[in-house]
This record gives C-alpha cells, structure tokens and sequence, in this order.
C-alpha cells in the first residue's frame, strides 16, 4: 500500500514539476521572454531527429526506476503513438510520460547512457516504470540481463499542439 502511495505521489510530482519548467507551458520558467511565439527552438545536436535536445541538457526531473527491454516479439508493430516499433530505434515505452517526450537513461551500475524518445505506453509489468528498446538495452549493457536499475533524466517534454480556431 505505502509503495502505492508513494507511486502515486511521484506520478503527482513529476506532472506538477513538467508544467511548472515545461518553457512550453510556462515561458518565464525557461527564463525568456513571455510571448511564446517569441520562443525559439535549440538546434538539433542527437541522433533523435525529432529532439532538440543536446547531450549536455539539464534535465527538468530526475529519478531512479527499473527498466526492461521489449524486441523481435514486438518489431514491426504499432505503438501508442501510431508509429511501427523498431528495436534498432532509440525509443522507449513509460506509462504516464507524454509521447514524445525526451530522457537519457543512465544505468545505474556502468554508467553509460542513452538518450531516448518515449513512443509507446507501458510497461505493463509491476515494478517496472520504462522499457525501452532492445538496441537501447544492448548499448546501456543490460540485453543479457533483461532488467536494470536505472536514473532518469527528464530532458524535453513535448510542447502542447496549438488549439485549431474556426473564423
């Protein structure tokens, strides 16, 4: 029950601290102009090409959870977010970050680390919060292992879509 609680205050906690520094959601957070369309976007320095993060970015939260891999069963399958599973990609599956947002897994025992993008929803395994991709797994160290103790850093939340207004 107390892991439960606990669960569910840091579910809490991480979505009040993403609208709090989200720059998309709160502009002064980032510490730039008010205006949102005055907000310009950082280069693209990672292999993800969708990201705008770069390998030296602060994250916005940070915590430790346990991580598996998922691969050939799931390959060539949809995920949450439309697009085909592919276990050579960087991408990862967590059950309440939005699609699309951006974290670099460290394993905890070797320290290497992996930036991903979140495309899919689960896992649906108790006591895992990430799962992430096969090549994600073999490049953290942890494929022959199957589960790994792991610190999350919370790089990039996706921004919110523009409301469409009819005239």
């Amino acid at each position: 029950m107390r892991a439960r609680i606990f669960v569910v205050l840091e579910t809490v906690f991480l979505g009040m601290g993403m609208l709090i520094l989200s720059p998309s959601a709160n502009p002064k957070a980032a510490g730039r102009v008010s205006n949102p369309s005055q907000l310009t976007p950082a280069p693209l320095t990672t292999s993800n090409a969708n990201s705008k993060v770069t390998p030296e970015a602060k994250p916005l939260a940070v915590w430790e959870c346990t991580t598996s891999w998922y691969g050939e069963d799931f390959d060539g399958q949809p995920t949450a977010n439309g697009e085909t599973y592919d276990m050579y990609a960087e991408t990862a599956a967590h059950p309440t970050l939005p699609l699309g947002s951006v974290v670099r897994v460290v394993n905890t025992k070797n320290h290497r680390s992996q930036i991903v993008r979140i495309n899919d929803r689960g896992p649906y395994v108790e006591g895992r919060e990430l799962d992430v991709s096969y090549e994600v797994a073999r490049r953290l160290g942890f494929d022959q292992h199957g589960l790994a103790r792991v610190r999350l850093e919370l790089l990039e939340v996706p921004s919110r879509p523009v409301p469409y207004h009819h005239d």
